[in-house]
């Protein structure tokens, strides 16, 4: 088999894949809708990456390709249908990546409630006079009210965190009913009314169609002036004019992003809000993690290749 990586990989994840196949890696951006389809066309099986545009158009014509086994949980960036209709198989990377994006939830939990990005960018422009009773006075985290958007493997891992390790309550919005968790949460039917009993929201929903603008201007009245909103899905899940209206009129009280709408593009409107904590997409950004994402799915093409079924098929 003939197969593309569509960006470089960690160094202990790129020699695992070149002893199994031959393989070719693309440069460091995403690949546009017309290289996908050159890709399909070109390669038996094909490691996709976050924002190469496996859109409907792309899949048209003749395709070499069997197999998209995608590095990462979320595929939104691949149209699954249109793969489906082509025969393609697509896999992701589920389980690897739950706890390092749990962890970089409670990094922006704690950044954005406590004002660690503000804190820290009046102290290296020089703008710190020294300590006093009413600097940046943020949300205080032992005891809040956490709410959960999307109880799957990553929203359950972040709620573990809050709950265990700063004794928040816990509640959450989930489209199907959750039961047989490990910690105590209660589930709100309705989104409107999790988000005003929540002092924090964090969106772990999957990508695609189904969530785009899921949090937009009326979800984020409902979390309310001293609420704070953290996003570690997918950028499109929030509504990105709404969100800096929010943040410029005191909608909200902050808000911490790991993942943008239009993303790399970020606002200049957000940048520059002192109350939104930024972070470069770093979600599962430690070496461990990706080499594991890495070789989870290099096992999926393995799989494939075999004639065994892939473990992480999701279409």
């Amino acid at each position: 088999m003939k197969l593309l990586v569509t960006r470089p990989m960690t160094a202990r994840a790129t020699r695992a894949i070149l002893d199994r196949f031959q393989t070719d890696f693309h440069e460091n951006r995403p690949l546009t809708e017309a290289e996908a389809a050159q890709a399909m066309r070109d390669y038996d099986a094909i490691i996709p990456t976050l924002g190469d545009a496996f859109s409907a158009r792309a899949f048209q014509g003749d395709l070499r390709c069997k197999i998209l086994a995608n590095f990462g949980a979320g595929y939104n960036h691949i149209d699954i249908a249109a793969a489906r209709e082509a025969g393609i198989t697509v896999t992701n990377t589920p389980d690897v990546v739950t706890d390092a994006t749990a962890d970089i939830a409670l990094t922006l939990i704690l950044m954005t409630m406590r004002r660690a990005s503000e804190g820290e960018a009046l102290l290296r422009a020089g703008k710190w006079t020294g300590w006093h009773p009413t600097q940046l006075l943020g949300g205080h985290v032992t005891g809040a009210t956490v709410g959960i958007i999307g109880m799957g493997r990553i929203g359950q891992a972040i709620a573990r965190r809050c709950h265990f390790g700063f004794g928040m309550k816990v509640v959450f919005f989930n489209r199907s009913t959750v039961t047989g968790l490990d910690f105590p949460a209660r589930q709100i039917p309705d989104l409107h009314d999790m988000l005003h009993a929540a002092d924090v929201a964090v969106v772990a929903v999957p990508g695609g169609a189904g969530t785009r603008h899921l949090i937009a201007g009326p979800e984020l009245q409902a979390l309310g002036p001293d609420g704070y909103l953290v996003n570690i899905a997918r950028g499109d899940v929030v509504a990105e004019a709404p969100l800096i209206a929010a943040l410029t009129d005191g909608t909200i009280a902050g808000v911490g992003l790991d993942v943008y709408e239009r993303e790399p593009l970020v606002p200049q409107a957000l940048l520059d809000a002192p109350n939104a904590t930024l972070l470069p997409h770093l979600g599962t950004a430690t070496d461990e993690v990706r080499t594991n994402m890495a070789l989870r799915a290099l096992q999926n093409v393995i799989a494939f290749s075999e004639n065994r079924s892939p473990e992480d098929v999701v279409s």
